[in-house]
């Protein structure tokens, strides 16, 4: 490797150090439009065929352990989810949402151009009620080295999302990890190489 290899690399390997830990890279925190409220709350429920009582029908979360409506768990991340626009989607690569700034440019200026999601875990610290108001931060955990994959050389990237309601109290966390990569066209297609 030439010595001007080793300073891109390192400055590279520099760049997405940077971004580590550092949650102003995502900017200013989401707040939900919404309060946690029933009609998505039923929506949720519905559409994944969940017929917990305590989801819908008032009388029986009263009488519960949580004393009214609760959101299921793994709605979490749904409150502060930003609503999608149509108009632009194109000129945005597919993205429904317009992003102020993309903190793994980094990667893609590099030609780690392909995503892959791998694996979302949630931690839930308790149950949302009915009319509370959650925010979100994102930070990013770590990126790994250069890994060889099977479709191509790529990075882990994975970043811990915190929710909190009006207190500033931490009701959860998602941990999603992807994988950027510069995708071996022909190991995706399946052809011999």
């Amino acid at each position: 490797m030439s010595d001007q290899d080793h300073m891109s690399a390192k400055t590279f390997r520099e760049r997405l150090d940077a971004i580590i830990g550092d949650s102003s890279v995502f900017g200013a925190p989401a707040v939900a439009p919404d309060p946690v409220n029933q009609p998505m709350i039923r929506h949720w429920a519905t559409a994944l065929e969940d017929h917990n009582p305590v989801y819908t029908d008032p009388a029986f979360a009263a009488a519960s352990r949580f004393g009214g409506i609760v959101a299921p768990p793994l709605m979490l991340q749904t409150w502060t989810m930003k609503t999608p626009k149509i108009t632009g989607i194109a000129e945005r690569g597919g993205s429904p949402v317009e992003v102020e700034s993309n903190p793994l440019s980094v990667l893609d200026e590099a030609g780690f151009i392909a995503t892959l999601a791998t694996n979302s875990e949630f931690t839930i610290e308790r149950y949302l009620h009915l009319g509370e108001v959650i925010t979100s931060t994102m930070e990013i955990e770590s990126i790994s080295e250069e890994k060889q994959t099977r479709i191509g050389p790529g990075h882990f990237i994975t970043w811990v999302t915190t929710y909190r309601d009006e207190r500033g109290e931490v009701v959860g966390r998602q941990m999603f990890r992807i994988l950027k990569f510069k995708p071996d066209l022909a190991a995706l297609l399946g052809a011999s190489t």
